[in-house]
């Protein structure tokens, strides 16, 4: 365990600026900057509808990443429960009167925004089982009753996703949820246990699932029997990443999608347009940025001389890979369609949001990495 051994008198405004981790911010920058161009693209050569909206919401999300980072660690530390409670609040006020969309109920409708809490309480958990396993020797960590509290701050949000239904996210909280107890020491047997049997009870589970749920992974696997139904997303997305080549059809000329060939290309299907445009190069580039950004992450959390700051940066940087991960598999054809926005990059506030309140706890860590932070 790392004990936080280390305590930093309290940094002035300044000093707190300096210690930012710019390199991030850049990384950030270069990221959303492709998330702009590609949602410009997506209009047809227009700011409108879709990239003068983000960039006004990266805008917002910088000053709040930025806000957040500046404040001291040990007050996140202290609100953690505060949020987790909140972020379960909104989910029962999701599941009582939210607003329905595509066949699902994930929204609240604000007026300037449709809040999905489900992607924000994605953060709650990693900071809830940072500041459980913060200060927990290995020995504890490895014992099955202090894993209780961490299972059920990871099964309480799960259950109310579920009903929304969104499984892509449930799944989502699950994996990231675990990848911490991991982490944090969590005995490796257990892990394997609970793998097996997730295998063995696919087929009650099978009988649980939404009808358009087993619809996704029939197409996943054979699109081919409806293309023109339930395969058409996925058959389109394959043409028209093999149509980009090596060096892309060139900036604004990707006629998938410009002819609407290609379903959600300002969302899900976002890294599709980049890479038709843009070619395997293009893809390539996307991937080393979100690279450096896991790299940047897991840095954070190797120099920081506490736990929860240590759990925090890796549980931001494994929530941050999941959904690079998801959704390029998705579009890709290697998984099913789950409904996973590419972070940064695809049209969308929450997800935004979720993003940048992760980076900004991340820069947190780093700017009071030799912080005391006590139970």
């Amino acid at each position: 365990m790392v004990s936080p051994m280390f305590i930093e008198d309290d940094l002035s405004f300044f000093q707190r600026i300096a210690k930012l981790n710019y390199w991030l911010i850049t990384l950030i920058f270069f990221v959303a900057g492709v998330g702009i161009a590609s949602l410009y693209s997506a209009a047809g050569g227009s700011m409108e509808p879709w990239a003068s909206r983000q960039l006004m919401r990266f805008g917002v999300g910088i000053i709040g990443m930025v806000f957040i980072a500046l404040v001291d660690i040990k007050w996140w530390y202290r609100l953690t429960w505060p949020t987790y409670f909140l972020g379960l609040g909104l989910l029962l006020i999701v599941e009582l009167k939210g607003h329905v969309g595509m066949g699902a109920q994930r929204w609240i409708d604000l007026g300037f925004m449709q809040l999905q809490p489900s992607e924000l309480m994605k953060i709650a958990v990693v900071m809830a089982i940072a500041r459980h396993f913060h200060g927990a020797s290995p020995e504890q960590a490895r014992r099955l009753s202090f894993l209780i509290v961490p299972a059920l701050v990871i099964l309480a949000p799960v259950s109310l996703v579920l009903l929304q239904p969104d499984l892509g996210t449930s799944l989502m909280i699950i994996m990231a949820g675990a990848a911490m107890m991991f982490m944090a020491g969590a005995p490796i047997w257990l892990f394997i246990a609970a793998i097996g049997l997730v295998g063995v009870s696919i087929p009650i589970i099978w009988q649980f699932l939404h009808e358009y749920q087993k619809q996704r992974v029939i197409t996943f696997l054979n699109p081919e029997s409806d293309p023109l139904g339930s395969g058409y997303h996925i058959i389109q997305s394959k043409i028209a990443i093999g149509s980009g080549g090596v060096e892309g059809k060139g900036f604004l000329q990707g006629t998938q999608s410009h002819l609407n060939f290609l379903p959600e290309k300002q969302t899900d299907f976002i890294f599709t347009l980049w890479v038709e445009e843009w070619g395997l190069f293009g893809g390539i580039g996307l991937l080393i940025l979100f690279l450096l950004i896991f790299i940047s992450a897991l840095r954070t959390s190797l120099r920081c001389k506490h736990n929860f700051g240590k759990y925090i940066a890796l549980g931001v940087s494994v929530n941050f890979s999941l959904y690079i991960f998801i959704n390029i598999s998705m579009v890709m054809g290697l998984i099913p369609v789950v409904g996973a926005p590419l972070p940064l990059v695809s049209y969308g506030g929450t997800s935004m949001l979720a993003a940048f309140v992760g980076f900004g706890l991340m820069m947190s860590c780093g700017v009071y990495r030799h912080s005391k932070v006590t139970r």
